[in-house]
């Protein structure tokens, strides 16, 4: 193990930037799957927590599209009553905004080392967060009407946290890299 640690060091050493990108880059996909794990077990068990929501359609805009034949409501942000409506988006919402929040702190502090401004990098991580959101639920939303007929919700809620969870990380590592500067603030 001290050979394998002595290599690192050298390597580190020789090229800062480059194992610095490795570090991050590789601790950065560990927590991302630990988190989408998480979000996966609470998407299992959540919506059950919500249904006394009812399972009405939820959303914008509503658009009635037909997949495979197979019809239903395509939503930018939210579910038709088939998907489960606004008690499986409320479980959805619950579980990402749990998710991300545990993984912003974490992220920071641990991944990116990094000591700016908690504030101004939260809002940035919000507006991601929004951005990231919209655009897999609206690909989700056609995910789960479709798999919602073929296979049960244990499996297709898979598909759910790894399309979020894929599409997130990438995204999510590229603004990490932007908005979460190693060390401490510049001073002005």
């Amino acid at each position: 193990m001290n050979q394998i640690g002595n290599l690192w060091n050298t390597f580190a050493r020789k090229y800062p930037k480059a194992s610095q990108w490795i570090r991050e880059g590789g601790l950065f996909v560990i927590v991302s799957n630990v988190i989408t794990v998480f979000k996966y077990l609470l998407l299992t068990f959540l919506p059950a927590a919500f249904a006394f929501l009812g399972s009405r359609d939820f959303g914008f805009p509503g658009i009635d599209l037909t997949l495979f034949g197979i019809s239903f409501k395509w939503y930018i942000i939210g579910y038709g009553a088939d998907q489960g409506g606004i008690a499986y988006f409320t479980a959805y919402m619950i579980a990402m905004v749990i998710g991300e929040v545990i993984n912003f702190f974490i992220q920071r502090s641990f991944v990116f080392r990094s000591k700016g401004n908690i504030l101004k990098q939260g809002m940035w991580y919000v507006l991601a967060f929004c951005v990231v959101t919209c655009v897999v639920n609206s690909i989700n939303c056609i995910w789960v009407a479709v798999a919602g007929y073929f296979v049960p919700a244990w499996l297709y809620n898979i598909g759910t946290t790894v399309l979020n969870g894929g599409v997130s990380m990438v995204v999510f590592f590229v603004v990490n890299k932007i908005i979460f500067p190693q060390g401490e603030p510049q001073k002005a």
